[in-house]
């Protein structure tokens, strides 16, 4: 066999999965998804197709290699065959169906031999797998660097059930052709359907698509539109033929011939071509999915349809109910042939409501075409080939791991500081003050809090209370001078109409975290409204921390939301100013952006890091990492303990950092951005600065004293040079907990069996 070597310019893709024309939903998937990508130019592909057992297909040549699903022996050959021929990724699509072994546990043997990163598409997601089914899942999922589900259901069942990391998983559409938006009429009359009213399924023929209470609501249908026929189109599915027979389609036509519709139903009982389906889709006044099973998770026939701009009435299984949401469509109960036939005699007779349904499907679905999809894709897998790049901790540095792990995640605090408008300010000792109110920047770090402990491992932070977090923030946005307020009364009151460049910024980053990573889609969609709608203020701009927090909620956003001009605009503004910065102030012994130290500081070569990493810029990462040792050197006290710099030395100028006061946001910085760095170059002794950092909460400090109650998780407001300040306000303990939460992380990746865990946070 000849092994194609990949270009310097090129990736090489391999796409494992069912290939036309093998007739089933996935082979149509595969062949769309490789013909998508091999499009734009930019990647060299190859199927290695899935053959069921006994059957043979005329492959085209876009398949390289193909596997018996029943021999174990192929899975192996092909793992084989994909480290010889030089392949960057590949793309995994899962069906249980389709491999060998019990639940399909045959291609972990493939997987677990590969040396590239492998992104799988999950096509369904059990909600309640069978025990082999998970233990089949789960090994896939860890042996995955990235995971594509078509539906926020897929990402929501990804995380509650799956316990898969929010950060693993991308949420990419069904992908449709570009087709255009065309008058049914001259297509009814080139398929032989002239002058009738045609109501539309398509797809392999099986008892769990519901035709047969499709056709009980012919009758119901044929009161209000006498012309109407119901096109049912496709062969029955293979596997149903080998083991019944055509009994199942006899079925049906008996049934249409018992209630006296047999005129109106017609049957296509043919495997059409793409060329084909789309003139049947385009000719169709109404397309009906009466599907039985709420567990679908994805429906290529219905994103074909809603993307040639049909009027789609339809069960309310996963898929449909996110696509047709919000007037997008007409949702039914499952096996209702009665609302079925309401619901399509409604629209049939109502022009004007069906055209409009029409268009706006058609103008929601633009983003969904093919060459959008595989844009996205082609972003997930080089999100997965950075990630695959970096380096594990060789064995020598994870003896780091092994340390006394931290304390158990306690909310008491944190729930002590909130009430119905949101976190306060500050308490008198563990008391909340209320005299000073509340501010944006505390209640966008708890809104961070909330997205860290969505996380494996952690407990939710309950909903109401993230949905507070959230509501302040929105209630924060000043439409009218696009900038958030930042202080408000006790009594509910803003105390201005406009609050500072760094408490925007760090709303930005809170925003952009939170439509990655919030445990709600409603949320999630939200905050990347808000974040988007927010984001061109920071222009205007003059703090480098400002600019420093808005890279960091731009690092998930624009992972959530690949190839958005606007964020990756200002992405590449803000980290050239941070750059240009660094590169006018730097000296041989002044490492840094400014002339002088501030509050926050690490956060600025966090965001150099995360940006050069995410863009592949290797000056952002460059800048980042040197600003960030230089920056660990100069908080390191004369007995190796982190010591933060001093709020008293605020606003000299390229003089050494004085001791006091030391305040707990300092050491979260510098956590965050050691662990950012420990993922940009897998230096293990990155890890070890974020421990050291961690360690000055519990009592690796100058003065010996612990910071934190680890009972109810409060944390004092700093150290002064004779005692700590016994306070412990909404800054403090959102600063603690943002800590114990990534050390809590990275204390889970010591032992054998969480490789794949670490290999996941590291990605």
């Amino acid at each position: 066999m000849t092994i194609v070597h990949r270009t310097s310019t090129t990736t090489r893709v391999a796409f494992i999965g069912n290939s036309l024309p093998r007739r089933c939903g996935i082979a149509t998937f595969t062949t769309d998804l490789q013909q998508a990508i091999a499009a734009t130019g930019s990647a060299d592909t190859a199927i290695i197709a899935m053959t069921d057992c006994g059957r043979s297909y005329d492959y085209p040549t876009s398949v390289a290699l193909e596997i018996q699903e029943a021999t174990l022996e192929d899975y192996v050959a092909a793992a084989d065959y994909l480290n010889r021929g030089g392949f960057d990724v590949v793309s995994l699509q899962h069906e249980f169906g389709i491999f060998g072994g019990e639940a399909g546990s045959h291609v972990i043997a493939l997987l677990a031999r590969l040396d590239m990163p492998v992104i799988t598409t999950l096509h369904t997601v059990l909600a309640e797998p069978t025990d082999a089914q998970r233990r089949a899942l789960d090994r896939i999922i860890d042996l995955s660097s990235r995971i594509v589900v078509m539906a926020e259901k897929g990402r929501e069942l990804l995380r509650t059930i799956y316990r898969v990391p929010a950060e693993k998983i991308d949420v990419i559409p069904h992908g449709i052709p570009d087709f255009d938006f065309v008058d049914p009429e001259p297509v009814k009359a080139k398929l032989g359907f002239g002058d009738r009213t045609v109501i539309l399924t398509f797809g392999l023929l099986s008892p769990n698509k519901g035709i047969e209470v499709m056709i009980d609501a012919m009758p119901q249908i044929l009161e209000s539109r006498s012309d109407a026929v119901y096109v049912v189109l496709g062969a029955t599915h293979p596997n149903l033929v080998r083991d019944q027979g055509e009994n199942y389609r006899d079925s049906l036509v008996e049934r249409a011939r018992h209630l006296g519709v047999e005129a109106h139903v017609v049957f296509k009982d043919q495997f059409v071509d793409r060329e084909t389906l789309l003139d049947y889709i385009a000719m169709c006044d109404v397309y009906v999915t009466p599907y039985l099973n709420e567990a679908q998770m994805t429906s290529g026939t219905l994103a074909y349809s809603f993307g040639l701009g049909k009027a789609v009435v339809s069960t309310p299984y996963w898929h449909a109910s996110e696509l047709l949401a919000d007037g997008r469509g007409v949702l039914v109960p499952f096996g209702d042939a009665k609302a079925t036939g309401a619901a399509i005699a409604d629209l049939l007779t109502d022009d004007a409501r069906r055209e409009a349904m029409r268009k706006r499907a058609y103008s929601t679905s633009r983003s969904m075409t093919w060459e959008s999809t595989a844009k996205r894709y082609l972003a997930s897998f080089e999100t997965a080939r950075r990630g695959d790049r970096l380096k594990l901790i060789p064995p020598a540095s994870t003896a780091m791991l092994a340390n006394v792990p931290p304390p158990a995640m306690q909310l008491g605090h944190l729930l002590a500081m909130c009430d119905d408008t949101g976190l306060f300010q500050h308490a008198v000792h563990s008391v909340p003050d209320r005299h000073h109110g509340y501010c944006v920047d505390d209640n966008a770090r708890a809104l961070l809090v909330a997205c860290a402990l969505n996380k494996s491992g952690e407990q939710r932070l309950s909903e109401p209370l993230t949905a507070r977090f959230a509501s302040f923030i929105q209630h924060a946005w000043n439409p009218d001078t696009r900038h958030f307020r930042n202080f408000m009364s006790f009594d509910r009151r803003w105390l201005e109409d406009r609050g500072s460049q760094d408490s925007h910024g760090r709303t930005l980053w809170a925003l952009g975290e939170a439509s990655a990573n919030d445990a709600s889609p409603s949320r999630r969609r939200w905050a990347a409204s808000l974040f988007i709608a927010a984001l061109p203020t920071v222009e205007e701009f003059g703090s480098p921390r400002a600019w420093a927090f808005t890279l960091l909620g731009l690092d998930p956003y624009c992972a959530a939301f690949p190839g958005d001009p606007i964020a990756e605009r200002h992405r590449t503004l803000l980290a050239d100013r941070l750059l240009a910065l660094l590169e006018q102030t730097e000296t041989e012994d002044w490492v840094w952006f400014e002339n002088g130290l501030s509050y926050d500081n690490a956060r600025l070569p966090q965001a150099m890091i995360a940006t050069g990493r995410a863009t592949r810029n290797a000056d952002y990462l460059a800048a980042g990492l040197r600003s960030l040792r230089w920056l660990i050197q100069i908080q390191t006290s004369p007995k190796g303990q982190f010591r933060p710099v001093g709020s008293a030395t605020f606003g000299e100028q390229r003089k050494p950092p004085l001791a006091f006061d030391q305040q707990p946001l300092e050491a979260t910085a510098t956590i965050s951005a050691c662990l950012a760095a420990w993922r940009a170059d897998g230096d293990g002794s990155w890890t070890a600065e974020a421990k050291r950092a961690f360690g000055w909460f519990l009592g690796e400090n100058d003065l010996s004293v612990s910071l934190v109650d680890p009972e109810t998780g409060s944390c004092r407001d700093g150290l002064h040079p004779d005692r700590a300040n016994e306070n412990r306000g909404g800054e403090s303990v959102v600063s603690y907990l943002l800590s114990l939460a990534e050390m809590r992380q990275l204390a889970r990746l010591s032992g054998d069996r969480v490789k794949p865990e670490l290999r996941a946070l590291r990605a």
